[in-house]
């Protein structure tokens, strides 16, 4: 897993990454070195906290921009729950959206550095 490369990019010690995903460091620790496989769950909110998708994260693909955000066909107002949110609170989805394409857009040409 890209782990370690993900950690360092955001300055921060195993411990302190553990610390904020509620995990043990030596068990991100084996996460790191390939010792251990995280569940899914765990999986996921590593990929949450990366800001990358899963398949970035085992190494299944380059782009660490999950394949959802890079197709433009896909309309977010599709998605369950999304129609019965005030207009306030879509555009904070629609914000929030933007903000992580820009950070992995920011995260995709670091990598090429």
């Amino acid at each position: 897993m890209r782990l370690k490369q993900l950690r360092q990019q955001k300055r921060l010690t195993q411990e302190e990454t553990a610390k904020l995903l509620n995990i043990s460091r030596g068990t991100y620790a084996h996460y790191e070195i390939d010792k251990r496989q995280p569940d899914f769950a765990t999986l996921e909110k590593l990929a949450d906290f990366f800001g990358v998708s899963i398949d970035y994260l085992l190494g299944r693909v380059d782009d660490p921009l999950p394949q959802l955000l890079r197709d433009p066909s896909i309309n977010i107002s599709a998605y369950e729950g999304y129609q019965d949110l005030s207009p306030k609170e879509q555009e904070i989805v629609k914000e929030q959206v933007r903000h992580t394409i820009k950070m992995l857009k920011e995260l995709k040409e670091k990598n090429k550095q």
